[in-house]
């Protein structure tokens, strides 16, 4: 079993997770990186005699929905697919993850579901095949890994279906900003509007702006950020669906802004900022910068977080 879910030696023994959201693609990186950040979904759960759910924080009305919801579908369906019994559960969630805004919130849910599942069913399994199993749910590896793992998650699926993983320690210290606007965009969409196709060029580029990347956050290298987040896959042709991007590509350095990318598939994005400019400033002119657009974001600080899926004994509000 996992070792960041204790080993279950008592069936009703409460579990308490705290999952991070996560910013995948991070330009050139499509579909191959992710970043966990400093934002997070809280989760208590215990068996119970029936299903019941209560939930606070961000987007509390969806998080508190129990018909269809995310975490507790996926629970039943990996406890089914074991043949193993399904336990009710009461469940409690203070969710701070923008939902259906490209923050990673349905990777952080199927994992959630997930590890419930693992838990309470008795299930021995380990960080792969619990990452591998969001994975094939997500379709894609990237949010997934980082989620689970903390830091920055390179991440691919094998052939079979295996979820291949390599974990890095971003170096330095990375201020970023969150721009959340106030419309979703469901990941369907943003991938319908993808070509099927691209040159040669362009597929080269982007490589090459992948290892780049990958080298600043090694390295600590902020001068290699701008040029490392040009991508061509993707944010080009999801632009017209998420008007901050283009917006926000015009702040310069001068604004203490090192990079801008769109988080995941968007409607969000996610804004590197100089380690040595002040936050309220640089996140003034952000600001300052979206009203001008005539748009609007609401601006989170966050950082990294080195920590992924977690076991928390100490998490307050117990019941």
């Amino acid at each position: 079993m996992s070792s960041r879910i204790r080993r279950n030696r008592s069936a009703v023994r409460a579990l308490e997770l705290i999952l991070p959201a996560t910013s995948a693609n991070l330009g050139p990186a499509f579909d191959a990186a992710a970043l966990a950040l400093k934002l997070f979904l809280k989760i208590r759960a215990r068996t119970a005699p029936e299903f019941s759910l209560q939930a606070r924080g961000r987007d509390s009305e969806i998080c508190g929905q129990i018909e269809n919801h995310l975490i507790l579908t996926t629970y039943r369906e990996v406890l089914q697919a074991e043949k193993t019994p399904v336990r009710p559960l009461a469940v409690r969630i203070d969710n701070q993850i923008p939902i259906g805004k490209g923050c990673g919130s349905s990777a952080a849910a199927r994992l959630a579901g997930i590890a419930l599942a693992v838990h309470f069913g008795g299930l021995r399994w380990t960080d792969s095949r619990i990452v591998g199993e969001a994975s094939r749910r997500e379709h894609h590896p990237d949010n997934a890994a980082a989620c689970w793992m903390g830091g920055l998650a390179i991440a691919r699926l094998s052939a079979d279906g295996d979820a291949q993983i390599a974990r890095i320690a971003p170096q330095g210290n990375w201020p970023l900003l969150l721009a959340v606007p106030p419309q979703s965009l469901s990941t369907e969409q943003a991938r319908r509007v993808l070509p099927s196709q691209y040159s040669r060029a362009d597929a080269v580029t982007n490589v090459q702006n992948s290892m780049l990347l990958l080298a600043a956050f090694i390295q600590g290298r902020e001068d290699l950020l701008a040029p490392a987040l040009d991508d061509r896959l993707h944010q080009p042709y999801r632009a017209s669906l998420c008007p901050l991007l283009p917006a926000l590509k015009k702040l310069t350095a001068e604004s203490g802004v090192l990079g801008v990318t769109l988080s995941g598939a968007g409607p969000s994005v996610l804004i590197f900022l100089d380690r040595n400019a002040s936050l309220a400033r640089a996140k003034g002119r952000v600001a300052a910068h979206v009203r001008k657009c005539r748009l609007a974001a609401e601006l989170i600080s966050t950082g990294f977080t080195g920590q992924g899926a977690r076991d928390n004994s100490g998490w307050k509000n117990r019941s």
